[in-house]
């Protein structure tokens, strides 16, 4: 007969089996999942040094590329703004560097930089509509005209071309009295400031854009509104082109604003000007503009190619 004491035993026998069981069992299913885990975490980071060292690459290929622009930037450009002359506009947030190298290949290309415009935000801000409207409609020179639906905007924009460019040979590199105080009058209300000899009317004019698109309230009323002077820059001169980096060319950025509205097929624009290729196309662009050609060039969207196609002949400058 089988007594309590065996029942027992063969209890404790089963569970001692069974926590052996487990032991081992545990022991050779985590020696297995570590191992599975090491030979993804190897691959992963294989993986990622690969990507580092492509990247690596690739950078060494853009900075090589970069460097050969460079060099021969006023090689391509030479003469093909011969005779011309060039105001730059920089709006709020735009960078600095982008608008200087752009106004020394200027002058690689033959053309007089007359001086720069810088829009101050005050000029955009909402509650500085009704006397942006009533300083332009005061200051209005003879000749300019506003039209019936012209926003306050359009009117400044319209009044201030005037004041830095021009169509016409004989007056450009000469300052008159109405310019002088069309720009007297918006810095002293904060609107912009000035340095070099913008009065001197230019026929030609680059606008940067700013290198953060506007992407809060009301951003896209600013947008518009240095649409409206890059378009009236473009009427009152020989050619007009925005340029930005190429966050310009996102929602809410400039050039993405411009090639959404109806002075894409008038203005001009770059998405790619911070580079040293971007500027030369900024040159092309110009030539083009003088003879009646816009063109929306970069790697954003809307853009018709990197640069212009067929591009510009050099020494012809419309």
């Amino acid at each position: 007969m089988i007594d309590f004491r065996y029942h027992l035993v063969s209890i404790v026998a089963i569970f001692l089996a069974l926590a052996l069981g487990i032991v081992l069992g545990s022991t050779t299913l985590s020696d297995s999942v570590s191992e599975t885990l090491r030979q993804q975490a190897n691959a992963a980071a294989k993986t990622a040094q690969q990507a580092r060292n492509q990247q690596r690459h690739l950078q060494d290929q853009v900075n090589g590329q970069e460097q050969f622009a460079q060099a021969l930037s006023p090689q391509i450009v030479t003469d093909r703004l011969k005779g011309q002359s060039l105001v730059l506009v920089e709006t709020p947030g735009a960078g600095d560097d982008s608008i200087e190298r752009v106004g020394e290949l200027a002058k690689d290309a033959g053309a007089a930089v007359t001086g720069r415009v810088t829009v101050q935000k005050k000029f955009l801000d909402d509650d500085q509509r009704t006397t942006v409207d009533e300083l332009a409609a005061q200051l209005k020179p003879d000749g300019v005209e506003f039209p019936g639906n012209a926003s306050a905007y359009d009117k400044a924009g319209a009044v201030l071309a005037a004041a830095i460019v021009t169509k016409d040979p004989a007056k450009s590199g000469r300052e008159d009295a109405s310019g002088g105080a069309v720009l007297n009058a918006f810095k002293q209300a904060g609107y912009i400031t000035e340095s070099g000899k913008p009065g001197q009317h230019a026929t030609l004019a680059v606008m940067i854009g700013p290198a953060t698109p506007y992407a809060y309230d009301g951003g896209g009323d600013d947008n518009k509104a240095l649409i409206s002077l890059a378009a009236a820059l473009d009427g009152a001169g020989r050619g007009t082109v925005v340029g930005g980096p190429p966050t310009s060319a996102q929602e809410g950025g400039l050039i993405a604003a411009l090639r959404d509205s109806d002075a894409e097929d008038a203005v001009s624009a770059v998405d790619v000007v911070d580079t040293a290729s971007g500027q030369v196309v900024t040159i092309l662009a110009l030539q083009n503009e003088m003879s009646g050609k816009s063109g929306q060039y970069g790697t954003g969207a809307g853009a018709s190619g990197y640069l212009p196609s067929p591009a510009p002949t050099a020494g012809k400058n419309g």
